[in-house]
């Protein structure tokens, strides 16, 4: 998930940039070899592999476990957000219990969490328990990949340093592009608990070939987990996703969903009362001063919904609506990831001509006109016509991917790259968490536009119709609809994903037009040469 980082790789807001060098004063241990730091970067680029294969494959499984648990479309919903909830909203928190406990430490206790608990969900009873699964694992995953990546740094120092990041980011790829082929197969041949039996017993390697050669490493600054801040930014962003899955059982004006999305705002400014009063903040508020900065974090913003929107709902749709085969599914979907394995590398060498922000927007552009694409095929039959705008999306989208890590660091002074780093990559995990609660319930609100106009229902039963078709249970939907065919219910679910898609092309251009406009500049690619460089420039 990162492939760049500043002076520290660590997630969390550490201001001594430079201390790498005493952090290992702590453990008798000595640097070790060669041998010793490619296995603890395999142990590390193991764990990066099975993070997004949590998070596709939950995506994949998710109409097998409705048709072999049931379960409610909210209920459902969750098995995904809740993951990323916790995962994205705790990133910060666990760098700083790592930059006091110990990398080691922080990354043993992470790992072994994420096993039990990936194991646990195999065995879970009922959609409840892997819900609440789901979000123990986020946890786990957020601990093991804030303490991995910032022990990484510890292991290795200049372009070694940068090269062993830039594995790690295509380790991220690589289970990107293929965890839903990995997934479609497991539960074509073994049902979906097969899929979390294989990511533990992949964390399991990762922990037999790290840890023994991990050094103990800690930042002798530390003070402290910021509780308030910590404990305010996760309840808001609970409230927050919360109030957007409930919203299309409960509607826009129930007061519940007022009262939850008006929480998350009163939260959401005590949270940066706290962080501007602190001592050592988990969010230091002083770097939104600088334009381009701010910009860096519509990066992941654009990504999320031209991309890893996509990776979860198009399987619901190829898997629930259209009635395909979750290896089919998985097969099709590499059109769409597979290019995350070498844009990123292109990216990175056309950097060196282009603008970063330019190339950026670029990017942004061809996944507008992708998405545009997509949504005039229609996936009846063999869909062949659907895998080049998916490959398009891939391609443009795996520009900014290549690239925002290293922009996130060198658009602010080196002395705050690991402030920004923490920062950006909690913009990035949870903003694919909201981008995914919003999206689902705008497609579930589109569709009961459609059904309204259509079916002799009352709005209790097309709005739960309509939810249920948003994740994918057609069957469970032409249940309650019983006087409209199942073709025309698929119908309006196609015209619905269609005018969808449309709307994630102008985010994504919008996305596109800010890039240019506050990170395009020529000047970018100087601070993109060398890592840690001088100060950026705080003006546009």
């Amino acid at each position: 998930m990162f492939r760049r980082v500043g002076q520290r790789a660590g997630i969390a807001p550490s201001s001594c940039h430079n201390a790498w060098i005493s952090m290992n004063s702590t453990s008798p241990t000595q640097r070790p070899g060669g041998r010793s730091e490619r296995l603890v970067l395999a142990s590390i680029c193991l764990a990066a592999i099975v993070l997004p294969l949590s998070f596709s494959g939950g995506a994949i499984a998710t109409p097998d476990i409705a048709r072999t648990l049931g379960g409610s479309p909210t209920a459902l919903t969750w098995i995904t957000n809740a993951f990323m909830l916790s995962f994205g909203s705790l990133l910060m928190a666990a760098g700083a219990l790592a930059d006091q406990y110990g990398r080691k430490r922080v990354f043993a206790g992470g790992m072994s969490l994420f096993v039990v608990s990936t194991i646990l969900l195999a065995l879970a009873p009922s959609v409840l328990w892997l819900d609440v699964l789901r979000a123990l694992q986020g946890v786990a995953a957020a601990a093991s990949l804030a303490s991995g990546s910032a022990a990484l740094a510890q292991e290795f120092e200049g372009h070694a340093r940068m090269r062993a990041f830039g594995l790690l980011g295509t380790s991220f790829g690589l289970g990107l592009a293929f965890g839903p082929v990995i997934a479609g197969m497991l539960i074509a041949w073994l049902g979906w608990r097969a899929i979390f039996v294989f990511i533990a017993g992949v964390a399991c390697l990762a922990m037999i070939f790290g840890l023994p050669r991990m050094r103990e490493t800690r930042d002798p600054g530390a003070s402290g987990l910021d509780w308030p801040g910590t404990l305010c930014f996760t309840a808001m962003l609970v409230l927050l996703t919360f109030g957007i899955i409930q919203a299309p059982a409960s509607g826009r004006d129930s007061p519940l969903i007022i009262a939850l999305l008006g929480g998350a705002g009163v939260l959401l400014v005590v949270f940066v009362i706290i962080e501007a009063r602190v001592a050592r903040p988990m969010l230091d508020l002083s770097l939104f001063r600088y334009p381009r900065f701010i910009g860096v974090q519509m990066l992941p913003v654009g990504t999320c919904y031209c991309y890893i929107v996509l990776v979860v709902l198009l399987p619901l749709r190829l898997i629930g609506i259209e009635g395909w085969g979750e290896m089919r599914a998985g097969l099709f979907m590499l059109a769409l990831s597979a290019p995350m394995l070498f844009m990123p590398l292109v990216a990175s060498r056309l950097a060196h001509r282009v603008s970063p922000g330019a190339l950026s927007a670029l990017g942004f552009l061809a996944a507008a006109a992708g998405l545009c694409w997509l949504a005039r095929i229609s996936f009846e039959g063999a869909a062949f016509s659907a895998l080049l705008p998916l490959f398009l999306i891939g391609m443009g989208a795996g520009l900014p991917w290549g690239l925002m890590d290293g922009l996130a660091v060198s658009v602010v002074p080196k002395e705050r790259a690991g402030m920004a780093t923490g920062i950006f990559s909690t913009t990035r995990v949870a903003g694919e968490g909201i981008a995914l609660a919003s999206v689902s319930a705008t497609l579930a609100w589109i569709i009961q536009s459609g059904l309204t106009r259509m079916a002799m229902a009352s709005p209790h039963v097309v709005a739960t119709a309509s939810q249920q078709l948003a994740t994918g249970e057609l069957h469970r939907a032409s249940t309650l609809l019983t006087q409209l065919p199942a073709a025309d219910i698929r119908w309006i679910y196609a015209q619905a994903f269609t005018h969808l898609l449309l709307g994630l092309a102008a985010i994504t251009v919008i996305c596109a037009t800010v890039v240019f406009s506050v990170i395009g500049g020529s000047e970018e690619r100087a601070s993109m040469k060398v890592a840690g460089g001088e100060a950026a420039d705080p003006s546009p």
